[in-house]
């Protein structure tokens, strides 16, 4: 091959290479720029958020993971071996908050992460809930606080996370026999004594939060937050945290995967491992109306240049600093679609226009059927 050859082949390469860079929207060559590389050639996150203030604080990636679908409540998923490479992989991106709890399950989704993520112990945060009664690995259905449960589901939940100290301990539903200044009380011991680093609660409202709080201080409250579910706007729960310095970790930040547009009125839940099946928003009827409003993330994205996920969870990222969604997911190509969104920015005004867009839709069916929503403290 001629010296002439040789150099045309190498500038053909190279506006081969420019051509494919360029086409690449310049949102997503904007986030993957900024994400470094390690010496290993993964690569990891920067971004860091606080949750809580003082002794209650924790730092963690500003966007965690949610373990919870990959052995409970969506249908089918990849075997323990590739859900383990999923999670080292969060690992290796720079996630440092991994989400569980004893009901999913019951028990084996924190075995999974106690076998997948103990060994990265010392550089991230895997925090657990207590609360739902679990008698002989099954589900009862009701609730249980009591300080000595409380401190029965800690220790095994310290065993099956191979943990020596729990980072974070959550109420996972308000106990209405159980007065919460007790379950405070439980906690505040079980941190003296070294076996709980911080706690939080679930879907409590802000008489609750500010009760619990008096007595022991709250790292973080978690509830349902997203496009479709915006009550703790105007309940008073995102007000009381920001008032009282608690962090807010939205859990099913894409509304259990319908707003990232691969939900249709067509699709089959699976009967025995999926409680969407239950819920009154995905009935065929209601995923089709409620298909407008993934309609309008995707128009809002495809002049971005970026998914309906990402717009989803970019807005979220938005609406305050000590704000740290956990979408969950199975596969690799969806964890880099989620992280990315960190990267994403948009005019308040853009994001206004887009809320106004997505309020005149009506949206059909409610979040949780009757026995769900009596679980919810709010």
């Amino acid at each position: 091959m001629t010296d002439f050859e040789m150099g045309r082949r190498s500038f053909l390469k190279t506006a081969v290479a420019a051509a494919i860079i360029s086409a690449v929207p310049v949102s997503i060559r904007k986030a993957q720029a900024s994400i470094s590389a390690n010496k290993n050639g993964s690569s990891f996150l920067t971004k860091k958020r606080i949750l809580g203030q003082g002794k209650a604080a924790m730092e963690v990636s500003a966007l965690g993971f949610g373990v919870m679908g990959m052995t409970y409540n969506r249908s089918e998923h990849p075997d323990k071996k590739q859900c383990i490479r999923l999670l080292h992989e969060a690992v290796d991106k720079g996630v440092t908050l991994f989400d569980t709890a004893i009901i999913y399950g019951p028990l084996t989704n924190e075995e999974l992460a106690g076998e997948a993520l103990s060994p990265y112990k010392d550089k991230i945060n895997i925090t657990t809930k207590f609360g739902h009664e679990v008698i002989n690995g099954k589900a009862t259905g009701r609730q249980d606080s009591r300080p000595e449960t409380i401190r029965r589901y800690c220790e095994e939940s310290l065993k099956r996370l191979r943990l020596e100290a729990l980072p974070m301990f959550y109420q996972h539903r308000f106990d209405r026999k159980i007065p919460i200044e007790d379950v405070a009380g439980t906690i505040g011991d079980l941190v003296r004594e070294g076996k709980v680093l911080r706690w939080g609660m679930c879907e409590v409202s802000p008489v609750t939060i500010r009760k619990a709080h008096s007595v022991y201080p709250l790292t973080a409250i978690q509830s349902e937050y997203h496009f479709m579910h915006r009550d703790v706007e105007n309940n008073g729960v995102l007000e009381t945290c920001r008032e009282l310095g608690i962090g807010f970790v939205p859990y099913s930040p894409l509304n259990r995967g319908f707003l990232g547009g691969n939900i249709n009125e067509y699709t089959q839940f699976d009967t025995n491992n999926d409680n969407r099946q239950t819920l009154p928003r995905f009935t065929p009827e209601a995923i089709r109306q409620n298909t407008k409003i993934v309609n309008i993330l995707q128009n809002f994205g495809r002049t971005r240049g970026i998914t309906s996920s990402q717009v989803a969870l970019a807005w979220l990222l938005q609406k305050a600093p000590w704000i740290v969604p956990i979408p969950g997911t199975t596969k690799s190509a969806h964890l880099d679609e989620n992280l990315h969104s960190l990267e994403i920015s948009c005019s308040q005004q853009d994001w206004q226009e887009l809320e106004k867009s997505i309020a005149a839709i009506p949206i059909m069916g409610n979040r949780y059927n009757a026995e769900q929503q009596q679980q919810v403290g709010l």
